[in-house]
């Protein structure tokens, strides 16, 4: 028996010995802008029925969960900069602050050209991103919003506000004026959208953009060596195992609702295409990577209350799990040098209502699962799963709703906005104060520290640990 126990000890130890050392050469980091426990669960019902699991909620089988506190620096509901920034830094900011120290108050740009000042309101923290480069590995941000946005900014820049984005842009450009210097070599991978904060105001070969300082970023990477790519069908030709900087920007602003793309077969590529072209590039590093994926438009679906493209880009951003796991699986079967870590970084006011039948649409009319009927409200009139604790969807008068898909007020529409108990002004929907969800497995996970209840900070401790950072 003592034999037993002092194996026992011994393994663990060992185990937990691994892991300081750090076990991960890879990480891949994917991020579910606003996709609260709310938005997971109906998307599972959406395209799994009641019973199926998200391929985020299984990964290999060997799934470490957790709950994330979100709150920022100085909000019980956080924004998207502090909140991605909490995980890329380890450090607790103010609202609409990306990457930048505890005392660094949010200044407003009077332009996307703007910056901060220059002292005296905070300094740059280091992110995750910027380590992982100063240690020889090759970095990527790969997201379906503007790659300028809140979340993949706060992997590479640094600002005291997140809607300077036209400085963001220039924090990405190797070797150009405001250009990161933490970044060393440059970002290898950068893909989204956000075509216009890289373009002047004047026409250029590659289009008309934003910017008032009159530079084409766009051509400046592409001096800078990188590979660049507008269209699915150009990213698509671009041989990854063989490219070593790659740049992409498939949309003037965000990229489409996953919905729209493939409705309208529109030329863009889907986030799945762009996190395996990423993975062919950062691969051939033999030092390792590390990659951050976002779906940032559940969020912007979130906003405005339209429950369909919230599910349909969430399946979005889970097929692009699936499609990495796989991929990094062929690589390193045992996920024995690659970390996966799936989580979002804040909540929305969605909620799940009412005593629903089980089997019914998870975006359509609430069925009592007593008899089948439509449940009623005090009014006697019917209502969805789906609602919100607040939008810009609040009628005077509730009207009976009808199951269809004809028109905008049929709740199976794909434009249809879902009711909310409290009418917004101008902005939709907020963000939502909630726990989200963290799936992690591979390298690191093993080791049981990614479970209970935790701060987002926490998250960056324990991803540099497993690096051995």
């Amino acid at each position: 028996m003592k034999k037993l126990i002092l194996a026992a000890v011994l393994a663990s130890a060992c185990s937990q010995a691994a892991f300081a050392a750090g076990e991960a050469k890879n990480v891949i980091f994917f991020l579910g802008d606003g996709m609260g426990p709310t938005t997971v669960t109906a998307a599972r019902i959406y395209k799994y029925k009641e019973e199926g699991e998200l391929n985020m909620e299984k990964l290999d089988g060997k799934t470490r969960t957790a709950r994330i506190k979100t709150f920022s620096n100085d909000a019980q509901t956080t924004d998207s900069a502090p909140s991605m920034a909490a995980y890329m830094t380890g450090v607790k900011m103010n609202n609409e602050v990306l990457s930048m120290s505890a005392d660094t108050k949010a200044i407003r740009p009077t332009g996307a050209d703007s910056n901060c000042p220059a002292t005296g309101n905070g300094v740059a923290v280091d992110t995750i991103l910027e380590l992982a480069k100063a240690k020889g590995k090759s970095v990527g941000a790969v997201t379906t919003t503007r790659v300028t946005h809140a979340t993949p900014a706060a992997t590479f820049s640094h600002i005291c506000h997140r809607d300077a984005e036209n400085n963001i842009a220039a924090q990405a450009v190797v070797g150009g004026a405001g250009y990161n210097q933490k970044l060393g070599t440059g970002l290898d991978v950068l893909l989204g959208g956000g075509r216009d904060n890289f373009l002047p105001a004047a026409a250029t070969a590659n289009g008309k953009g934003k910017r008032t300082d009159g530079r084409d970023l766009v051509a400046e990477m592409k001096t800078a060596g990188y590979t660049y790519a507008n269209t699915g069908s150009s990213l698509a030709a671009i041989d990854g195992k063989t490219t070593t900087k790659l740049f992409g920007l498939f949309n003037a602003s965000h990229m489409e609702y996953e919905l729209d793309r493939v409705k309208k077969n529109i030329d863009e590529p889907s986030l799945a295409a762009m996190t395996l072209k990423a993975i062919d590039v950062l691969g051939q590093n033999s030092q390792g990577f590390f990659l951050m994926v976002e779906g940032g438009r559940i969020d912007h679906a979130l906003h405005g209350t339209n429950a369909k493209r919230v599910l349909e880009d969430t399946i979005a951003f889970d097929d692009a799990i699936k499609a990495a796991l796989d991929e990094m699986k062929k690589r390193d079967p045992e996920l024995k040098n690659t970390l996966i870590v799936v989580t979002a970084d804040h909540d929305h006011t969605m909620t799940f209502n009412g005593y629903g039948k089980r089997g019914s649409n998870v975006l359509g009319i609430v069925k009592s699962y007593k008899d089948g009927k439509d449940l009623l409200d005090v009014d006697g009139k019917n209502y969805t799963t789906l609602v919100f604790g607040n939008g810009p969807n609040r009628p005077a008068v509730r009207s009976t709703l009808i199951e269809g898909s004809a028109d905008t007020t049929q709740v199976l529409h794909d434009d249809y906005l879902q009711e909310s108990a409290v009418k917004t002004s101008v902005g939709g929907e907020s963000h939502g104060g909630g726990d989200v969800m963290l799936f992690a497995t591979g390298a690191g996970a093993a080791s049981k520290t990614f479970k209970g209840t935790i701060d987002n900070t926490k998250v960056f401790s324990l991803i540099n640990t497993a690096f051995g950072f």
